[in-house]
């Protein structure tokens, strides 16, 4: 089982690392990492993750899993990823996305009309691609799956093992891992957190998001 996640420079390295550490568990699972040019790609802050292969050489893999980061900006116009999500969509048996992977999900053309979910700062622009943005932490939409920001990936992948081989493989996966969330903060969405919180985090977003070259 071929389980393909695309990188980028700008990627969130949780995105892509937290469903990889669930999805490799997988009885039969092979993760590839890939890219439009094979070589370690920089996350925002700097650490380095490894495409081993050319995105030509993964076309039919049965998952796609797509991560996001403030490089998604560069990505949302015409592209060979953005060709490659499409194609590949065709034969997958599960697309899915984490935080604004969303985002190229839409700008592939594969959210119209659907659910789907994203970073909280940027539902606007997922509503933009033509999807209808919820704030459910996982969505499911036929074969498209969509999570949340950053750590939801985790849950997703967890769901997808449980659709894929069953809930009792998907909780081994789950002991495996001690994943036993127990935050010593409420703060994790922005329905909990406080207020000045929110809107500080949500300026320092768009502050960012304004230095970010977008696609050519």
């Amino acid at each position: 089982m071929d389980i393909a996640i695309p990188l980028f420079d700008g990627i969130t390295a949780l995105d892509a690392i937290g469903p990889y550490e669930v999805l490799s568990r997988l009885p039969g699972a092979r993760v590839r990492f890939v890219a439009v040019e094979p070589g370690p790609k920089r996350t925002d802050k700097h650490l380095a993750l490894v495409a081993d292969e050319p995105l030509s050489a993964v076309t039919h893999p049965e998952i796609i899993m797509v991560p996001g980061g403030f490089g998604t900006r560069a990505l949302m116009t015409p592209n060979p990823l953005l060709d490659w999500i499409r194609t590949a969509h065709e034969t997958s048996q599960w697309t899915t996305s984490v935080c604004t992977g969303s985002l190229l999900l839409g700008a592939a053309g594969l959210l119209r009309g659907l659910e789907a979910t994203t970073h909280w700062t940027v539902m606007d622009e997922l509503r933009a691609l033509g999807a209808t943005p919820t704030s459910r932490r996982v969505v499911e939409q036929g074969k498209i799956v969509t999570a949340a920001g950053v750590s939801s990936g985790i849950d997703m992948a967890l769901m997808l093992a449980a659709r894929i081989a069953g809930d009792e493989m998907a909780q081994t996966i789950q002991l495996g891992i001690e994943y036993d969330p127990q935050p010593p903060f409420d703060a994790g969405s922005p329905e909990k957190a406080p207020r000045a919180i929110v809107e500080g985090l949500r300026e320092r977003t768009r502050a960012r998001m304004r230095t970010v070259p977008a696609g050519t």
